[in-house]
């Protein structure tokens, strides 16, 4: 059954990142990614709150003070076992439901996201996301489910697959957790299109995405994304060959 009450987005963060290390903090439009990431996550209507999970590595020793700087929770934990961490993430803030989202999705749209939270609210499920069945573009990524479930997620498996991928455990248990995805419209309905932040092809790409769009409007969404795109055909070459790391 869904829960209700305090709504927080986790944000999963850390600078040791296997193939491009420190991305979390590369800089787009004077900003770093992260801090561009915040600030599209503030314009998410639901949301009572902002919580970057990260290590306790001092090499997140500046996730650390970007927090600070942007007036956004921070919480430190495990590298490992992610899992934990949201959740102590979330308890810290006093969230009673998690939009569970990563770092490497700093062009995430806030409309979708506020659709995810909404369809959880009234569907009364315990799992909701836009990834069960992939139709928006990698990078919009966004799941939401009570803190009570995770916790009781953390009870019932140490494997290090479910420890590492902190939502794997409940979408691969449809016999425990009620579950329901959100398609994207048609017009948004690109599951190939990578616009997430793993490469040095990939921050090319957002890159120039944020040099485009973010001077003018700010707070574009994903449909002014792909109709950059559209018009110009060159920028999806940066990064079109690069082969994503599934779970």
């Amino acid at each position: 059954m869904a829960a209700t009450g305090k709504i927080v987005a986790t944000i999963e963060a850390r600078m040791t990142s296997s193939r491009l290390p420190g991305k979390v903090l590369m800089s787009a439009v004077g900003k770093p990614m992260l801090e561009l990431m915040v600030e599209r996550l503030t314009r998410v209507p639901s949301l009572a709150g902002i919580v970057i999970a990260t290590t306790v590595n001092d090499s997140d020793d500046p996730v650390v003070e970007l927090a600070d700087r942007l007036g956004v929770g921070c919480y430190r934990g495990s590298e490992p076992d992610v899992l934990q961490r949201v959740l102590d993430a979330a308890r810290s803030v006093d969230a009673d439901v998690i939009v569970e989202t990563t770092g490497d999705c700093p062009l995430i749209d806030p409309a979708l996201v506020e659709t995810c939270v909404q369809e959880y609210l009234v569907s009364h499920v315990d799992y909701v996301s836009n990834i069960l069945e992939r139709t928006y573009p990698v990078g919009m990524d966004t799941q939401v489910f009570a803190t009570d479930i995770l916790a009781d997620v953390a009870s019932r498996t140490m494997d290090a697959a479910d420890r590492e991928h902190v939502s794997l455990y409940i979408y691969r248990h449809p016999e425990i957790y009620s579950l329901k995805n959100c398609p994207g419209p048609e017009e948004l309905t690109d599951p190939g299109l990578g616009l997430t932040l793993d490469t040095p092809e990939d921050f090319q790409l957002i890159g120039r995405i944020f040099e485009a769009l973010y001077p003018t409007n700010p707070a574009f969404d994903l449909a002014d994304i792909l109709d950059l795109l559209k018009g110009q055909p060159d920028l999806l070459a940066l990064n079109h060959h690069v082969r994503r790391k599934h779970v």
